[in-house]
């Protein structure tokens, strides 16, 4: 008999199912269990006179043995998963499971040595079914909007962005290095004509950061597009991609994410409000009493960052805030400057966590040279400067980390939103 999924059992149907016991009430003439597979938990009666070669069986079983029982359901108003339950007519044993090393509040650090036994959870079972509708979401309307996926190399022969900040590997007899981002491959994306892309897939930074938002691995989503002449052109494309994700996540699993995470899925509106940096210090300093020192008013301070989420919903009713105008210090040195010299970008900031840096790019070969000059990269970014010396269209794009997102989405650290964490003190598994 093929195996059936928890959640597509009918009443009055033979089925067999498979999964994780994770419950197991041993009585002397019955037995209950209930199982568990990725859609759902189903309740197990066994009447164990009747079937004595069973009763053997469950007599070895342990909580989160994997097995897979044959039998049928009927309806029982009295079970309290769905008011059904299966009445075994065999039962097989696929793994008997050892006493667990963790429990559900154990600590975090804990729960990363033995993480395929903490993603067992309901909940961590629903944030990656949420980060997986999310991430194709994305992709479904970038689709629709005329871009092509590519996957750009991770082994590189120059730093992606500044030199510094990146893993090293001994690759022959020269080194390589882990790429920051796909940023300079999308580039030459946009050189080779493609005009619209996207990638999603892995990214590495050399940090030593212990906050609950940074990991030296990640998942990041990039995207680039052509012939684009201001910084508002990029934006509106993010947040028109965002709110079409976001509508899908909360029609699908909405519901299940605030029962389980206690977070509501907002599904912004577009457009979201845009404010320049030298403006959210004003009002910080109005609002809340918040003042940094003049030398620090290039950029956004961590706590500028976190205050950012009162003051959006303060002003504009929205956990959305684009904030542009940086110091031209502060940014790379790829991003266009408008005729005052100020980088024609912008962070992203989504609940108080900055969430995306885009930009318009600088597309001219001689003014990119003279920024990277600018920030004494130019030798080390001489592969990528090639890509303009033949002809590119202007163009602009930005990145959002999924891993991020999912975070900030169900009020987790970086350690539980990630598959498998990786930081400056975490390895394994």
């Amino acid at each position: 008999m093929n195996r059936t999924y928890i959640k597509d059992i009918q009443p009055g149907t033979n089925c067999r199912i498979s999964g994780f016991i994770e419950n197991l009430r041993n009585k002397r003439t019955m037995a209950f269990l209930v199982i568990r597979d990725l859609t759902g938990k189903m309740q197990v009666t066994l009447e164990k006179e009747k079937y004595p070669e069973l009763a053997v069986l469950v007599d070895q079983m342990t909580i989160h043995s994997v097995i897979s029982v044959e039998g049928k359901a009927i309806a029982n108003e009295f079970v309290k998963l769905g008011g059904v339950e299966i009445l075994p007519t065999k039962m097989e044993i696929h793994s008997i499971a050892d006493a667990l090393p963790i429990k559900e509040d154990s600590e975090i650090d804990s729960k990363m040595d033995f993480r395929w036994i903490d993603l067992r959870r309901e909940k961590n079972h629903l944030m990656l079914k949420m980060q997986t509708l999310l991430t194709a979401s994305m992709r479904e309307f970038l689709l629709a909007e005329g871009f092509v996926e590519i996957h750009t190399p991770k082994l590189i022969g120059a730093a992606s962005e500044s030199g510094s900040d990146v893993f090293e590997v001994k690759y022959f007899d020269t080194k390589a290095y882990l790429a920051q981002s796909p940023q300079f491959y999308k580039q030459m994306a946009m050189a080779s004509g493609l005009d619209r892309i996207f990638e999603t897939g892995p990214v590495f930074r050399a940090e030593k950061s212990y906050t609950n938002k940074h990991a030296t691995e990640f998942t990041g989503f990039d995207l680039e597009f052509s012939y684009v002449f201001s910084v508002e052109e990029v934006m509106h494309m993010e947040e028109r991609l965002l709110a079409y994700a976001f509508e899908k996540v909360a029609k699908q699993y909405g519901t299940e994410i605030e029962e389980l995470f206690g977070k509501p899925v907002i599904v912004p509106k577009v457009p979201f409000p845009r404010m320049k940096l030298a403006d959210v210090y004003k009002e910080l300093e109005a609002r809340y009493g918040y003042t940094v020192s003049d030398d620090a008013k290039g950029d956004l301070t961590t706590e500028a960052e976190h205050l950012c989420a009162k003051l959006s919903m303060e002003m504009f009713g929205s956990e959305f805030l684009f904030i542009t105008d940086y110091d031209a210090k502060e940014r790379a040195f790829y991003h266009m400057r408008d005729e005052r010299g100020v980088p024609m970008g912008y962070d992203l900031i989504w609940r108080g966590c900055e969430i995306t840096t885009g930009a318009v790019r600088e597309h001219r070969y001689e003014i990119l040279k003279a920024q990277a000059d600018e920030k004494g990269l130019a030798k080390d970014v001489e592969f990528y400067l090639q890509f303009f010396r033949y002809g590119c269209p202007p163009h602009g794009g930005f990145g959002v980390g999924i891993d991020r997102l999912t975070m900030l989405f169900l009020g987790l650290s970086i350690k539980e939103a990630e598959f498998l964490f990786r930081g400056p003190n975490r390895l394994t598994p």
